[in-house]
């Protein structure tokens, strides 16, 4: 993928000596270890309500309904719809701004992963299971069509692909990707309760983030170096 780094950036990292602080290094990094604590914060919530939302929530269907055919067809359903209305979130973010959004998964998850995880768990009815499933993807929306946008709008861009790339990386890889082996783990031994708590517990947290660390329309490191998305 093509860099947007300035050729004389690039030159810059080509060039430097060993232990500079040469553009897209950790050292570089060092200056910018709020945003980068922000990227974790905002990805923790969104990752883990993600793959609960898809992943867990066919280990949880294939438990009631049964039938590993219908609740295939119910997940390809419901997440098809979720892809169509990613761009449809994000051109309202361009309208109302990015926290708007942020703030309708944060509270919405808070609120309601809790009841539709244990109506999920609790019914055998392939239709209804297809409601609370596509309830739950219509909160995480306000998360997944925004969120690698927010993330880089909040570095510069000698070092938002580092700031970005690692942030959500680590959020990714210990909140994200081991959440469905959590909520089975907890599922085998009839503690769904614990699971549901821990969602919910990981949405808080970024929605803390949301409420703290941003500011609706406010100028970002993108809009000095492309212009304002949001003009006054």
């Amino acid at each position: 993928m093509e860099e947007s780094v300035p050729e004389g950036q690039m030159e810059a990292a080509r060039t430097a000596k060993r232990g500079e602080a040469a553009p897209g290094t950790i050292r570089l990094l060092r200056q910018y270890w709020k945003p980068f604590l922000v990227v974790i914060g905002l990805t923790m919530g969104g990752t883990v309500a993600f793959y609960t939302f898809t992943s867990y929530m066919q280990i949880l269907m294939l438990g009631t309904i049964g039938d590993k055919a219908t609740v295939t067809t119910v997940n390809f359903f419901a997440l098809l719809i979720f892809m169509l209305l990613q761009p449809v979130f994000g051109a309202l973010s361009d309208r109302v701004g990015r926290k708007p959004l942020l703030l309708w998964f944060g509270i919405g998850g808070v609120l309601l992963t809790w009841p539709i995880m244990a109506a999920l768990s609790n019914t055998r009815r392939a239709g209804l299971s297809f409601l609370l499933m596509m309830a739950a993807l219509l909160i995480v929306l306000g998360y997944t069509s925004i969120n690698a946008l927010v993330k880089s709008e909040i570095f510069p861009r000698s070092v938002r692909a580092l700031g970005v790339g690692l942030g959500f990386g680590i959020a990714n890889a210990l909140f994200g990707g081991t959440a469905p082996y959590i909520g089975k783990a907890l599922h085998n031994a009839g503690r769904d309760g614990v699971f549901f708590t821990y969602v919910t517990v990981c949405i808080g947290i970024s929605l803390a983030v949301y409420v703290w660390a941003f500011r609706n329309k406010e100028t970002t490191e993108l809009d000095r170096e492309e212009g304002e998305a949001f003009a006054p």
